[in-house]
């Protein structure tokens, strides 16, 4: 089993989530739906000053169904590439 962590900028979720349906994938998950942060997109703070939020999946998965994960994650990616998207685990 592969643990996967996604950190994303709210404003995609549901994008993430239509990527993952259409591939079959991240059926099983935990998501922590407000994360604050700052990261390589910049701060992430969810007040007056930064009011952007992320929110936050883990997943558990073998490594076939990361790969794939991988690959949805990549096309959202390509979609909004200033959002903060990022995948650890894989």
């Amino acid at each position: 089993m592969i643990r996967l962590e996604l950190f994303a900028n709210r404003s995609v979720e549901e994008d993430l989530f239509d990527a993952f349906t259409k591939a079959g994938v991240v059926r099983q998950y935990t998501k922590i739906p407000v994360v604050h942060g700052v990261g390589s997109s910049g701060p992430r703070m969810g007040d007056a000053v930064w009011p952007e939020e992320n929110f936050a999946l883990i997943i558990w998965c073998d490594e076939a169904e990361a790969r794939r994960i991988a690959i949805a994650v990549e096309e959202v990616k390509q979609k909004f590439p200033h959002e903060g998207i990022k995948l650890f685990g894989i």
